[in-house]
């Protein structure tokens, strides 16, 4: 059957290059894509071929939620994708679909209910009252990511994972590897292997363990013979990883909280605003370039009227989703008085993150230390002199340089 006559409107084509955009604009490719329909056709940097495009709230919402739509089958095709290198492990929980998806999903959920962040609740805040001190005891000017929105999220995860104090450099350094496009494949896989031997040793110690830390409950797990070692281990590497988002995530909103003095201002006389505040600004913040990771029909499917064939390439747009004006009157503005806000930007359906909530509760954290303790917190330098990261998956300033 052609392209044709399998459907009545089949949309063109589009390439979608990696730029390196500006502070928190967005994508204005992506803004084309969204006003060019509901589902579209993408060819991105690497990989082969082309691959749907889904951006309104309730189609992205359907294809993460329908077992029509897998992960498995990606592993052994070669997706147009943003990143250069493409090395998932087999059985990482990214690429696994229902029933084995939530039997290792279930492992470590223990860890990220709200008790299991809760737990955590004060060990954070004492470890971020002391990167603050410290910053405050250095004096103006600081690098605010340097000082506190990175190692902070990496002291964080670590705590939840049960990764000793000691180890935290290293778990950083085989991060950035990782997340990194500009270093090449081989880096990328070296470091991400060295990541994998320390959590299957690490793992392989906390067979018997009680513990209420992730690599405990992964490790209980492999010794009840519920998960195997390697599933484990690569359910590890990637909350391990996913963790360290928090800096990117609140390296941008400080980055617009400060070139926007308005907004701090009401968030500093209205601390009961927080929470909902947060929230809209995790809607509206570009937090990854491009899109993350395909699924595969798995039969044919209509969306939107376009027919989706089996074995066709699938992507959804956390991004887009956040702006549908269906869904979000006004979508480019900041309101922090929005209600209800049901953004996406932790994902739906099964592969829905499961860091969520800790991201929520260290980025209350954060806006509650710097907003209370440093009230005359200010950018160094003009917005727009703020540099970010080039060549990474995921948006976020280089550095963040602030004064007071």
């Amino acid at each position: 059957m052609s392209e044709e006559t399998m459907s009545p409107t089949v949309p063109p084509v589009r390439e979608w290059p990696a730029v390196d955009l500006p502070g928190s604009d967005f994508d204005p490719v992506l803004t084309e894509l969204m006003r060019e329909g509901p589902v579209t056709r993408i060819s991105l940097p690497n990989g082969e071929g082309w691959a749907w495009l889904v951006t309104r709230h309730d189609d992205v919402r359907l294809v993460t939620n329908d077992p029509r739509f897998g992960r498995e089958a990606v592993m052994d095709r070669q997706v147009t994708r943003l990143a250069p290198h493409f090395i998932p492990a087999r059985g990482a929980v990214g690429f696994l679909d229902p029933p084995d998806h939530t039997r290792l999903r279930r492992s470590v959920a223990a860890a990220f209910t709200a008790r299991g962040v809760e737990r955590v609740r004060e060990r954070s805040r004492g470890m971020l009252d002391e990167l603050v001190d410290a910053m405050l005891q250095a004096g103006p000017p600081a690098d605010l990511t340097e000082a506190v929105l990175s190692p902070f999220p990496i002291a964080v995860i670590c705590e939840l994972m049960g990764v000793p104090a000691t180890d935290r450099h290293a778990m950083h350094t085989w991060t950035q590897l990782i997340l990194s496009s500009s270093h090449g494949a081989e880096v990328s896989e070296r470091a991400k292997n060295e990541m994998n031997a320390y959590f299957s040793d690490l793992i392989g110690l906390r067979s018997d363990s009680t513990g209420e830390d992730v690599t405990s409950l992964l490790g209980a797990a492999v010794g009840r013979e519920e998960i195997t070692l390697t599933e484990a281990v690569g359910l590890a590497v990637l909350l391990q990883i996913g963790g360290e988002a928090v800096t990117n995530n609140s390296g941008q909103m400080f980055h617009l909280l400060l070139s926007r003095p308005e907004l701090a201002e009401r968030l500093r006389s209205e601390p009961a605003l927080r929470p909902r505040a947060i929230d809209e600004l995790l809607r509206w913040i570009p937090h990854r370039n491009a899109v993350g990771l395909s699924r595969i029909a798995l039969q044919d499917v209509e969306v939107k009227g376009v027919r989706i064939r089996a074995g066709d390439a699938v992507y959804v747009s956390y991004l887009a989703a956040n702006r549908d004006p269906e869904v979000f009157p006004d979508p480019d503005t900041i309101d922090f008085d929005r209600s209800p806000n049901p953004h996406v930007s932790f994902g739906f359906g099964p592969h829905y993150c499961p860091g969520g909530m800790l991201a929520r509760l260290e980025s209350e954290l954060l806006v509650d230390a710097v907003l209370d303790r440093v009230p005359g917190m200010k950018l160094a330098v003009a917005p727009e002199d703020v540099p970010f990261k080039k060549g990474a998956l995921i948006r976020g300033p280089e550095a963040l340089p602030v004064t007071w």
